[in-house]
């Protein structure tokens, strides 16, 4: 089972850019399936993304555009590019692995959009 680390977080002025980090330790990253997710204040956990095994790619409709997922087996990490931040994007962001009945969550890492 891999164990998950996100990176990558920060303060970040409106319009801008950030890319997130998830990087896996343990064996068989290149067969999990990756997910982000997020969490903002008094919200629910919301799905962002997901990259397979074979990298096929899936995107909550109003993200889309604005955030890409991808992945590096090389280098067991999987990566959220978020751009045109606004403030509602603020949030805590997890990455998640899913093999077969397995999932795993990373401990999440904060993102704020503010001036």
């Amino acid at each position: 089972q891999v164990q998950l680390v996100e990176s990558g977080g920060g303060l970040v002025q409106p319009g801008g850019s950030l890319r997130l980090s998830c990087a896996a330790s343990g064996s068989d990253f290149r067969f999990y399936t990756m997910g982000w997710y997020r969490q903002a204040p008094g919200n629910q956990r919301e799905f962002i993304a997901r990259i397979t095994s074979g990298g096929s790619t899936y995107y909550a409709g109003a993200l889309k555009g604005r955030f890409t997922i991808s992945r590096d087996n090389t280098k067991n990490t999987a990566y959220l590019q978020m751009n045109s931040l606004e403030p509602e994007d603020t949030a805590v962001y997890y990455c998640n692995g899913v093999l077969s009945s397995t999932t795993t969550w990373g401990k999440g890492t904060l993102v704020t959009v503010s001036s």
